[in-house]
């Protein structure tokens, strides 16, 4: 009898335990390849014609991408949940599972390679500088020698020039992209540099239509990919949206829409697996 009562009781237990399980397992589909009701997606929330939260929503290249991306894994927009995804914090938010995958200006490096995947590369972006659009005086990296030279604190962008291209740059570092904007329309900065998509983004907003224009300079290959958990079969399914992507005309449409007002002379859309050294 005392044998029988134990053996009931921990059939209870493990039958409430595996209906507490079956519960769970539908807010999220850790495959990613539908069926769940969400999918978590890590973007940049501050970068204009890349990432950005607005009051009407989020926009940008990378939005549109991770859109494609989630509803080619069987997502629609509203069963995506996005988060921000910090240059610092990227892969440990991929290694913790915060997210299923990041698509935020996320270039592929041997260093990132041996923390998390990445699937793609989907743009080939160029470190470039942006100038005033009446600016005739800066036609070389070479030219900016003695100029006001800006990026963002921290950033290794204005370094590397200064570095290898113009060592007698004026570095200025300001807290913000936008800060350094401002100074390059009031002249208190003379050059904005970091990733010609991220220019481009910047200055393809209304406000600033027209007024400035990218040197075109291409001192640096950045591949952007999506980053994914190591070892997660969400690589290829990604990739493969991505041929997609490119081949029914989504990825034109989307660098037009997002880059267009900026005169961003893109990269012709990558192969998978090329990255550009």
């Amino acid at each position: 009898m005392k044998l029988r009562k134990v053996t009931a009781a921990s059939a209870a237990v493990l039958a409430l335990a595996v209906a507490a399980t079956a519960c769970g397992s539908g807010d999220k589909d850790d495959s990613g390849s539908g069926g769940g009701k969400k999918i978590t997606v890590g973007i940049k929330f501050d970068q204009p014609g890349i990432g950005q939260k607005t009051p009407q929503g989020y926009s940008g290249f990378d939005v549109d991408v991770a859109k494609y991306v989630a509803k080619k894994l069987g997502y629609n927009e509203d069963q995506i949940e996005w988060k921000e995804s910090k240059s610092a914090d990227r892969e440990t938010m991929l290694q913790r599972g915060d997210v299923d995958f990041i698509t935020a200006s996320y270039s592929i490096t041997p260093e990132r390679q041996q923390k998390v995947d990445f699937a793609g590369p989907y743009l080939l972006a160029h470190q470039d500088v942006l100038i005033r659009a009446d600016d005739s005086a800066i036609k070389t990296p070479a030219d900016l020698n003695s100029k006001k030279l800006c990026s963002v604190t921290g950033s290794t962008s204005a370094q590397n020039v200064k570095d290898k291209l113009a060592p007698k740059a004026d570095l200025q570092q300001y807290p913000t992209y936008s800060a350094c904007l401002t100074g390059l329309q009031n002249k208190a900065i003379d050059a904005l540099t970091t990733d010609d998509s991220i220019l481009a983004g910047y200055a393809s907003q209304a406000q600033f239509k027209g007024k400035f224009k990218l040197g075109g300079f291409k001192m640096t290959n950045e591949n952007y990919g999506i980053g994914v958990k190591k070892g997660s079969d969400l690589k290829d399914k990604i990739n493969k949206a991505l041929e997609d992507m490119v081949s029914d005309g989504s990825w034109d449409k989307a660098v037009q829409a997002n880059f267009g007002p900026a005169n961003y002379k893109n990269e012709p859309a990558p192969k998978i697996g090329d990255i550009k050294s």
